[in-house]
C-alpha cells in the first residue's frame, strides 16, 4: 500500500518478478484487501490517506489475527518510528529511499521465510515442484501443461498447504474484487486442474469439502 502513486508503479514492476501484485493507494481499502486473508505478503507505508499504517497492522494483527509477513516502506526513519512497527507486528522496516535490489531481496526473504517461496523461486510442495521464474510446474517429474489461471491456482495452493481455501478467496486472489466474472469460474478452472493432475498422477491431491472449499493435502 503507498499513497505515492509513481512509487506505487514503480513497486509493482519491481515486485511482478517476484509475484502478482495488487496495489492500493489508500488506507481504507488496502486494510479491507488485507483482511480477507488471501495475500502471501503486505508492503506497507505508514502514512496512508484515511487509516494509518500503524493503524492497520494493528487491526491486521489484533483484530483479525493474520499471520501475513508485513514490510514496512516508509519515509520515517528514527528508532521510535522502527520499534512501533516491530512491536506492531511488522517483519521487517525498509526507509525511503531505498535501492531495488534490497526490496526485492527483503520480500523474497519474507516469503521464503512463510514457506511461500522457495530457493531460486521454486516451490516444491506434495510432489509438485513449481518453477515461478519460467511458469512451469511438474508433478513428481512429470510435467503439467497448464494455462495462466490454472497455474495461478496451482500455485495458490501449493503457498496454502494443508490449508482449506474457499471458493471466494480462490475468485478474490485470481479474478479480483471487481471482477464481472461469475464464482462458478472457479469451479470450471479447479475441475480442469483436477483432471490435468490425475491425468500425470494417480493419486489426487486436492481435496474438495462439500459447502467449504478445498484443500491441498500433503500427506495421505
Amino acid at each position: 500500500m503507498e499513497d505515492d502513486e509513481p512509487l506505487a508503479q514503480s513497486l509493482e514492476r519491481f515486485l511482478d518478478e517476484v509475484a502478482e501484485t495488487t496495489v492500493s493507494n489508500d488506507g481504507f481499502e488496502g486494510q479491507m484487501l488485507g483482511q480477507e486473508g488471501i495475500y502471501d505478503l503486505a508492503v506497507l507505508d505508514l502514512m496512508l490517506p484515511q487509516i494509518g499504517g500503524y493503524d492497520i497492522l494493528k487491526y491486521w494483527r489484533s483484530e483479525c489475527k493474520l499471520d501475513m509477513p508485513v514490510l514496512i516502506l516508509t519515509a520515517k526513519d528514527t528508532l521510535d518510528d522502527k520499534v512501533r512497527g516491530f512491536q506492531l507486528g511488522a517483519d521487517d522496516y525498509l526507509t525511503k529511499p531505498f535501492h531495488r535490489e534490497e526490496l526485492l531481496m527483503r520480500v523474497k526473504a519474507l516469503l521464503r521465510r512463510a514457506g511461500s517461496l522457495g530457493a531460486d523461486n521454486q516451490l516444491s510442495v506434495a510432489g509438485f515442484t513449481a518453477n515461478l521464474n519460467n511458469r512451469t510446474v511438474a508433478i513428481n517429474g512429470e510435467n503439467l501443461t497448464l494455462n495462466g489461471k490454472e497455474y495461478d491456482l496451482l500455485v495458490y495452493f501449493l503457498q496454502n498447504p494443508d490449508t482449506i481455501i474457499t471458493k471466494d478467496q480462490i475468485f478474490d486472489r485470481l479474478w479480483g474484487f471487481d471482477s464481472d466474472t461469475a464464482l462458478s469460474v472457479v469451479e470450471v478452472y479447479m475441475s480442469n486442474l483436477r483432471k490435468k493432475i490425475k491425468t500425470a498422477n494417480q493419486d489426487q491431491p486436492i481435496r474438495t469439502l462439500r459447502n467449504v472449499g478445498y484443500m491441498l493435502e500433503t500427506e495421505d
